[in-house]
């Protein structure tokens, strides 16, 4: 067994996020850490709760001329006839999640893309708002295309893309800080379906959170940013606005779990 010395002494303060994270990803999956393979997803904890009924949209909100049940899928749908205003957000009604496992399948068409909002805002509206279902916060990428589907973005934020798949991040006040990563990207892409069914495993854990897909994790990221980061907030998923889109959702379950001191 090898141990790592580190000289407290000389050690800066600002030193210590990233080397914490880092050492943590290493205890826990060293072979992964050295040679870039994949990191597995933990198996799927007891007590998960159905989030979709498979029957109608009782429990969510979002455009009704948009989004629909189908064949027992939640679908979203935009065409050149109906359109949306913006990207808009069919929002799940059960609560404000803090420290959850939150996992679905999904799939979408090759024209655009839709993501799954967690510990998000609804953004205020008037009634008389065409686009009432506006969400700001995390997202989970949804894309067709491996690669870019499991990445984090900051919805409606200053951050954009804030962990790219095969990334471990942290970010601060000052931006954000490479602390390694969870494997090779091209590795990890390769395990994308397209134009399939594919498995989203979304958990946070007080600032810590990670994405898997199809048993996979594709970013691990540490949100330090005191300004802008959210511990806690509502679950929706996404239709984009511009080009015509659909996007389908099932087996949407969660596990809500006793937030971090």
């Amino acid at each position: 067994m090898q141990y790592l010395r580190i000289g407290l002494s000389v050690l800066r303060p600002t030193t210590l996020p990233a080397l914490m994270l880092a050492w943590a990803g290493a205890v826990a999956t060293p072979a992964a850490a050295q040679s870039g393979a994949p990191i597995t997803v933990p198996p799927e904890p007891a007590g998960m709760i159905a989030l979709f009924n498979s029957r109608d949209l009782q429990g969510w909100d979002g455009n009704p001329k948009l989004w629909s049940v189908r064949n027992g899928l939640l679908r979203g749908e935009t065409t050149p006839e109906i359109k949306t205003k913006g990207n808009t957000f069919i929002i799940w009604q059960g609560g404000e999640p803090a420290d959850f496992d939150l996992r679905l399948s999904f799939r979408v068409g090759p024209a655009n893309n839709s993501g799954v909002q967690f510990r998000s805002r609804r953004v205020p509206a008037q009634p008389t708002d065409e686009n009432r279902w506006v969400v700001a916060g995390y997202q989970a990428e949804v894309r067709n295309q491996g690669g870019q589907a499991g990445l984090l973005y900051d919805e409606r934020g200053k951050r954009g893309r804030m962990c790219r798949v095969g990334e471990r991040n942290i970010w601060t006040s000052e931006g954000k800080k490479t602390a390694g990563k969870v494997g090779d990207a091209a590795a990890i892409a390769a395990t994308f379906k397209t134009d399939d069914w594919n498995e989203y495993v979304i958990i946070a854990e007080g600032n810590h959170i990670r994405h898997y897909l199809n048993g996979v994790q594709t970013i691990e990221f540490t949100d330090d940013d005191k300004t802008n980061r959210r511990a806690a907030g509502i679950i929706a998923l996404q239709l984009h606005g511009g080009v015509p889109m659909w996007v389908e959702y099932k087996n949407i379950r969660l596990k809500q779990r006793a937030a971090r001191p």
